[in-house]
């Protein structure tokens, strides 16, 4: 095959710099390879093309996104960012300081925040975003908190809620569940600007939404949501600052490949620890054992999770999280709505249970969750709709049935929700996985840490390749050639040039970088469309 005619988009600095091959060489050796070590040059020379595309990509998306807005450089010191500081129930931890100064400094400069910040489930990350909500409120402008459930902005209400009111912040929620009149009156307030901060689900998109002025967004679990629906947030303002808060843990070459150019702030310790949790693997014949550490939690005045994959037993599996064919097993799948009548008549039939599921309506959803909380009821059964947020001190055991259908980010989400009181919490991951089987590993590796950074780089090694884009939202492209475990140095390295290359040629317009720019496009022109632009 003849690839000396092939035209080399890369710059010839790059391919010097990266000591890669030339594009004619890599396309040789991919399909004629000479040795093994050439093959692995060449596709080490795809892989940084795609990257280097990838970034370009995010960058100028990026770039769309904030095209035509001016920032708004926020008041940071002002009388309610040290009236919150002092409401807050304890004082933040060296980290909790350092994230709320990096974010506050982005606030007050004159570009637009685009912030990441990372904190394992129990790191106080909302106490940090109470401090940024502070400092819209002194600046006289608003702020929205946009969480994925109903379940979750209510809880985000109730714990900052209280510490706004205190620093003479006005505050308010809606959900799907608040009242007509009380939504009117909330959207009023927004419009002429006397109410500071909202607390809401999608619901804050809607039309109806008006802000007098909104200048800080706050999105919870960002990957639950699609480039648009942040998009469609910080329309609602002028140059509008985000942060994106996630307890997911991300490694920073997954990202890199998710965000681009995002500035990240880690939280990796826990204020208050909480009692602990304990992670046990559980065969299907060992299920009773599970089950009387429920019925014994509960006696002693505790509460327990049950967590299924499926909601009723007609669900197909297509709606199970996209966990590699190798890692999982197959067999009876449990369904919510099934284990709820089972148990709850047999088993547990001595104890209070109730079901929580996504399809309920949201104003049952809160009925139940506030049961749940108050102790009312003991048991609850679920699927993930608890995974984030959920916040019942009182609750010490779960068990999640077909633990091997859940990814490993979720799993470590879920079995936050116990142990986050006084006394120790412990989670059942049954499964039938056999030994030395992917499944099984995945699940040996929850049992043995609880480091949520290594549990992503582990998931990110077991998944590889594009599977792990699963992170992606809405569709995103997946990488084909690039493995973001193996490629870690490339991928840091194509986010450097991108940045360079953007600083000199925003648009990707001249001579030197021309080509670049409509490669990048037609490899992910999808970043491109979900905004609008063709």
């Amino acid at each position: 095959a003849d690839t000396g005619s092939v035209c080399d988009w890369l710059p010839s600095e790059l391919v010097t710099k990266h000591h890669l091959m030339s594009l004619s060489s890599a396309l040789r050796e991919v399909h004629f390879p000479s040795s093994l070590d050439a093959a692995e040059q060449a596709r080490r020379r795809l892989a940084f093309d795609e990257l280097l595309s990838l970034q370009l990509a995010l960058l100028a998306r990026r770039n769309l996104e904030l095209a035509g807005h001016k920032p708004f450089e926020h008041v940071i010191n002002g009388p309610k960012v040290k009236a919150l500081i002092e409401a807050l129930p304890f004082a933040l931890t060296d980290e909790q300081n350092h994230a709320a100064q990096e974010i506050l400094s982005d606030m007050a400069a004159p570009r637009i925040m685009n912030r990441l910040l990372l904190g394992d489930v129990g790191t106080g990350k909302t106490a940090v975003a109470a401090v940024a909500l502070a400092a819209a409120a002194d600046s006289s402008t608003q702020a929205a908190v946009m969480a994925p459930t109903s379940v979750l902005a209510q809880q985000y209400a109730q714990k900052i809620g209280p510490l706004l009111s205190l620093a003479g912040i006005t505050w308010a929620l809606i959900t799907g569940s608040t009242s007509e009149e009380e939504r009117r009156q909330i959207e009023l307030c927004l419009a002429d600007g006397s109410l500071s901060i909202v607390f809401g689900t999608t619901a804050l998109l809607s039309d109806s939404v008006v802000f007098k002025q909104l200048t800080l967004a706050v999105v919870d679990e960002q990957h639950r949501f699609g480039v648009d629906q942040r998009t469609a947030l910080r329309k609602k303002g002028q140059g509008v600052d985000l942060l994106a808060m996630s307890a997911t843990p991300i490694p920073r070459t997954l990202a890199l490949s998710l965000y681009g150019d995002v500035d990240t702030s880690r939280i990796t310790k826990r204020p208050k620890a909480g009692a602990g949790v304990t992670t046990k693997l559980c065969v299907p014949e060992n299920l009773d054992q599970a089950y009387a550490a429920v019925a014994e939690a509960v006696q002693a005045g505790h509460q327990a999770y049950l967590v299924c994959p499926l909601i009723d037993p007609s669900d197909s599996e297509d709606e199970l999280e996209d966990v590699p064919e190798a890692a999982r097993t197959n067999g009876k799948l449990y369904s919510a709505t099934r284990v709820f009548e089972e148990l709850s008549k047999t088993v547990f039939k001595d104890f209070t249970c109730d079901l929580l599921t996504g399809r309920l309506p949201e104003t049952q959803k809160d009925q139940v969750m506030e049961k749940f909380r108050a102790n009312k009821t003991q048991i609850l059964v679920s699927t993930t709709v608890i995974e984030v947020g959920v916040d019942v001190p009182n609750a010490t055991v779960m068990i999640v049935f077909n633990a091997d259908r859940f990814g490993l980010a979720t799993l470590h989400q879920l079995r936050g929700r116990v142990g986050r009181g006084d006394f120790p919490g412990t989670v059942y991951l049954a499964s039938n996985a056999k030994r030395g089987s992917t499944a099984r590993k995945r699940l040996v590796a929850l049992e043995q840490t609880s480091d949520g950074a290594r549990l992503a780089e582990l998931d990110l090694e077991l998944r590889h390749e594009g599977e792990t884009l699963g992170y992606r939202q809405s569709g995103g492209t997946t990488l084909k050639i690039s493995d973001l475990y193996a490629d870690a140095d490339l991928i840091e390295a194509a986010h450097m040039d991108a940045l360079a290359i953007t600083a000199q040629d925003p648009n990707l317009t001249s001579d030197a970088y021309a080509t670049l720019g409509i490669e990048a496009k037609d490899r992910f022109g999808i970043y491109f469309e979900e905004l609008g632009y063709k």
